[in-house]
């Protein structure tokens, strides 16, 4: 795992998010796909959340593929990093000013956010337009109890915020 340096030139970049009550059928869906995508050039974005995000990057790890992590803070999550982790995963360890003024614009309840939710919410903002918020993904691929595009149903939980940001960016959702 490295410190986040470098910025891929190719467009073939998503963002793998979701629930973290994901059911595990659709875990192991996502974890072969994550493979295959990454198999194919893909690469892939995520926040190390449990359910979800963490199955994505499992996938793209197992297929070499390059990742970018996002994370609220430098231990999120450490328990489920890979020691055996490929030279290509980049990490962005906290969000950046510029992540949470844009978050602030797309959360419902911001001003009531606690800073650690607030840093969740950054960090879900980095995951669709990257570490200098000006390369969106070329896809969000998804999975939340309601089938969201837009995150504008409660029910799409802190995934609801970078669907949110997509859908305001153009960035197709498949969920």
């Amino acid at each position: 795992m490295s410190a986040y340096t470098h910025r891929p030139s190719s467009e073939l970049i998503y963002t793998g998010i979701g629930s973290r009550e994901t059911p595990a059928v659709v875990l192991e869906s996502i974890t072969v796909a994550a493979s295959r995508l990454a198999q194919m050039g893909w690469t892939m974005r995520t926040g190390m959340s449990p359910g979800a995000d963490q199955a994505f990057y499992e996938g793209a790890l197992a297929g070499r593929g390059r990742v970018e992590l996002y994370l609220p803070c430098a231990d999120f999550e450490s328990q489920a990093l890979s020691p055996t982790e490929a030279a290509d995963v980049h990490v962005l360890e906290e969000p950046t000013d510029a992540a949470c003024l844009i978050a602030g614009r797309f959360h419902p309840d911001w001003p009531v956010l606690s800073p650690r939710a607030r840093r969740l919410r950054a960090r879900d903002v980095h995951e669709v337009l990257g570490r200098d918020l000006n390369l969106p993904a070329a896809l969000v691929v998804c999975w939340t109890p309601d089938g969201s595009l837009d995150g504008s149903d409660p029910r799409a939980g802190g995934t609801g915020q970078a669907l949110r940001v997509a859908h305001h960016n153009g960035v197709p959702v498949l969920n």
